[in-house]
């Protein structure tokens, strides 16, 4: 499969729901640079990159397609919320190990 730089930017903005001016206000960019983006006409600059990986709360690699892991931000949590989110998050990989694959 080959992957869109473009199409995982337009899917990661239209998931906050936002437009291309939005962000681009947001990210203190113009829209046109932002639809240059989402449709593969330009490409960002390292600051930008992580700019958007920022904003969207993914990691570089998951907008280059590198990866297709999303991040969970969990800046502003306290130390017994970031210990109840690693055991929901052990539990959840504990029941993935154990679940059969389909023949």
């Amino acid at each position: 499969m080959i992957f869109d730089f473009g199409y995982r930017l337009r899917e990661l903005r239209k998931n906050k729901n936002m437009t291309q001016t939005q962000v681009a206000k947001r990210l203190s960019l113009s829209k046109t640079t932002i639809s240059g983006y989402e449709n593969n006409i330009k490409t960002p600059s390292l600051e930008v990159l992580t700019k958007m990986s920022i904003f969207y709360g993914v990691s570089t690699d998951y907008i280059l397609g590198l990866e297709n892991r999303k991040m969970l931000p969990i800046d502003g949590l306290t130390a017994s919320q970031e210990e109840i989110i690693r055991k929901l998050l052990a539990e959840f990989e504990k029941s993935n190990k154990y679940r059969t694959m389909p023949v």
